[in-house]
């Protein structure tokens, strides 16, 4: 049922969207309004539909922060993302958090091991033309997980209206061994206690999709985010047991908040 409704509202945002969204969950910002201050940064709090875990066929919805970068500036780089260019290449903080996965969560884990939550923080790159972006982000994974992960991806951009901005674009996601095993492998004695087949994941690409994002401005610094997004599960993560036998390939995400504008000096 839970799937249905993520299937359903997906639909409904790219639909509404009209067409082409941003870099995840942290991105380069090209909105108005920026300031002369060397941060400005879009900061909320939404609820997103999500895959229970990486590889599940089941949903859940969780409260999520949510952060968008329109202005970032780094001693001796300087103004490494600035909202008020229209083209250039830019620099921003890239983000993630993956929560725990316990055996108890749902009926199909049983018998595989906990994993505990991940924090995951790094960099990402861009270029911003007119009309589109392309962009790349490599995180490095912190207790749940000590790989590393990122994707690569492009947007195409309108404004249909002075305060609305739509976005979408292809994304394409990889990971290190070490990320891939951590949640994709099935260890020995995992195997002899869940059933599944003994598996071992390797890093390579992960993921092929689709973002779309929509953003109205509410008042100068209040503004509404509705995002949805469809990801593919390729290479050594489609071919785990975990996914195969007890997940699905297919993961759809759909969600929306609101965020303020702070703008500041640190330099």
């Amino acid at each position: 049922m839970m799937r249905k409704l993520a299937l359903l509202a997906l639909t409904s945002a790219l639909a509404g969207a009209a067409l082409p969204a941003a870099a995840q969950d942290y991105s380069y910002g090209s909105s108005g309004g920026t300031s002369g201050h060397q941060y400005v940064l879009d900061l909320g709090v939404g609820a997103l539909v999500k895959p229970r875990y990486d590889g599940a066929d089941s949903y859940l919805v969780s409260p999520v922060p949510l952060i968008y970068v329109s202005r970032f500036y780094l001693p001796i780089l300087g103004q490494v993302a600035d909202g008020q260019a229209r083209t250039g290449i830019y620099f921003y903080p890239s983000f993630n958090f993956i929560g725990q996965r316990r055996p108890s969560d749902t009926s199909r884990l049983s018998g595989t091991r906990k994993v505990d939550w991940a924090l995951e923080a790094g960099l990402g790159a861009g270029f911003q033309g007119e009309g589109f972006r392309v962009f790349g982000e490599l995180r490095q994974g912190f207790n749940g997980h000590k790989g590393q992960t990122g994707q690569i991806g492009a947007d195409l951009i309108m404004k249909p209206m002075p305060r609305l901005e739509l976005s979408a674009g292809p994304r394409l996601g990889f990971a290190s061994s070490d990320y891939m095993d951590t949640y994709f492998s099935v260890s020995q004695s995992e195997a002899r206690a869940s059933g599944l087949n003994e598996f071992r994941a390797s890093g390579g690409f992960k993921s092929i999709g689709v973002s779309s994002r929509a953003s109205y401005d509410l008042t100068d610094q209040v503004k509404l985010h509705v995002e949805g997004g469809y990801d593919r599960l390729i290479g050594d993560a489609a071919r785990s047991p975990i996914v195969r036998n007890r997940g699905s390939r297919n993961q759809y995400t759909i969600g929306t908040g609101v965020t303020y504008r702070f703008s500041f000096d640190a330099f």
